[in-house]
């Protein structure tokens, strides 16, 4: 009697902990819808009130259920989100937090792959050999940690050991290119461009390739992400010191409609406030 007493309650336990992963899993897809109605927000106050509470409920769900690739992958985008929207303009210093954030969210979904994760800190060589067993399926976990990862090194150029891992970012981002350059609006293209822009040529940056980079990037959005353009100007059109380019691709970004992109309103909107600050600073630029 008493083993089979002790059966029922560790089958009830069991079933107890099978329904909590249930119920936790079934999240995901109210936090998928969740992401796409911020996406799609064009009140950035709003959005910004409304994205922290969802992080932190995230990171909740996160150490219930640590593996969940899902939850993770948000996690990354959430905090690249609010870092670039959020603190960027107004606090390096946070920005580099959330930055961070992201990329170890981001990573702790790539190194399930046993490749990339023994390669992570070997040379690149070998980190960017370990890329070739990622697939298609990893390209989001992919592109948000290297953004993540990337933006932090940008927002962090005077720290040797941070530019020391530019290599491998390059070396993830194209391999975005090479599986989905469409993802994300053609992102792995405008971040490949970005990289040239502001690298500096004595350190190998390459106007030329900047540009063909973001004409790559537009040709799949269709100049609707209008990040692209913001970027363009910010890398690009600084680095070779034409004004009258950069002070165009800005105000394309402030004339375009807000509905432009229904999906990705929240980046448009984010662009549009960037472009205006950038325009600001012409005259320090240029």
């Amino acid at each position: 009697m008493k083993r089979h007493i002790l059966a029922l309650l560790l089958l009830a336990f069991g079933a107890q902990g099978c329904i909590q992963t249930i119920a936790i899993r079934s999240m995901g897809g109210i936090m998928d819808n969740g992401f796409k109605a911020f996406n799609e927000e064009s009140d950035i106050q709003l959005a910004h009130e409304a994205l922290g509470s969802n992080l932190k409920l995230l990171e909740a769900l996160i150490k219930s259920d640590p593996g969940n690739k899902q939850f993770l992958l948000f996690a990354s985008q959430g905090y690249n989100a609010y870092a670039l929207a959020f603190c960027e303009d107004d606090s390096v210093e946070r920005a580099r937090v959330f930055y961070l954030r992201g990329k170890e969210y981001g990573l702790q979904v790539l190194q399930q792959n046993d490749a990339f994760r023994l390669a992570l800190d070997k040379d690149d060589a070998a980190f960017r050999e370990s890329l070739r067993s990622l697939t298609k399926d990893d390209v989001p976990a992919l592109f948000w940690t290297a953004f993540s990862w990337g933006s932090y090194i940008n927002i962090t150029r005077t720290d040797v050991a941070a530019l020391a891992d530019l290599a491998k970012v390059r070396a993830m981002i194209e391999r975005v290119a090479e599986l989905d350059p469409s993802y994300y609006y053609g992102g792995a293209y405008l971040f490949l461009g970005t990289i040239e822009g502001t690298t500096p040529k004595g350190l190998g940056g390459n106007p030329e390739r900047s540009r063909e980079y973001f004409e790559k990037s537009l040709a799949i959005n269709g100049g609707k992400f209008l990040m692209t353009q913001l970027y363009e100007a910010r890398a690009y059109a600084v680095q070779i010191q034409d004004r009258t380019l950069f002070e165009s691709l800005l105000n394309q970004v402030l004339d375009a409609d807000i509905d432009v992109l229904p999906e990705a309103r929240l980046a448009n909107a984010v662009a549009k406030e960037k472009a205006r600050r950038l325009l600001a600073q012409a005259d320090d630029l240029f």
